[in-house]
């Protein structure tokens, strides 16, 4: 399996055309919408926001918390979450740290610690129906979850690897207040913001 670095895709000519790539196959063969989040695993989140950051990206928005359903391959689990949130080049970077209580991400540790992309994720009117759709092209649902906090809740489904890809998709949609919305930098940005001006980087949902 080909593994695809972070910093692979921030030195090239084009970081959002070289994210864009990873997803050419599947979106043609889908019919996916716009890529919207690239999900990347780093050791600790914290010190992997502040490398972006010391890069001219974010700053990121930090959250830990355990999410209100998480069904992964076929069993209920209550994982606890570690991830940050910040945009770059209209492109979502998603910083996962491995989760108490799952392997998921865990299983995509570089052993040197360098940030692996994990998936691609995809915005979404009906996570259930595009997960429908993909798993009658022969993949499966392997987590079904729901995140909620500060008014937010988010959808998500990852799906297995699509035979021929190393990456997980995910399908996504974010409610704030029970309204549908798309996060973006100037949404999330002044969060992390505060976030490193008043010391707390992490938020506890």
């Amino acid at each position: 399996m080909t593994v695809t670095y972070l910093a692979d895709l921030l030195d090239a000519p084009s970081f959002r055309r070289a994210a864009e790539q990873l997803s050419n196959r599947t979106r043609d063969a889908h019919d996916f919408p716009r890529l919207h989040q690239l999900g990347v695993v780093v050791p600790d989140v914290e010190r992997a926001a502040a490398e972006l950051e010391a890069r001219g990206i974010g700053p990121f928005f930090i959250a830990s918390g355990r999410p209100i359903f998480w069904r992964e391959n076929g069993q209920d689990g209550n994982p606890r979450l570690k991830l940050g949130l910040a945009y770059y080049q209209r492109t979502e970077i998603e910083l996962l740290e491995p989760a108490e209580g799952s392997d998921f991400y865990a299983n995509s540790l570089d052993p040197d610690g360098r940030p692996v992309v994990h998936h691609l994720g995809f915005l979404v009117d009906d996570v259930d129906a595009w997960s429908e759709k993909l798993k009658a092209s022969g993949t499966d649902v392997y987590i079904r979850g729901q995140l909620k906090g500060i008014g937010l809740t988010a959808d998500f489904a990852y799906m297995r690897r699509i035979e021929g890809d190393d990456l997980f998709m995910e399908f996504i949609r974010v409610k704030l207040f029970g309204v549908p919305i798309r996060l973006s930098a100037p949404k999330v940005h002044p969060i992390g913001w505060l976030q490193k001006r008043t010391g707390k980087r992490c938020l506890t949902v």
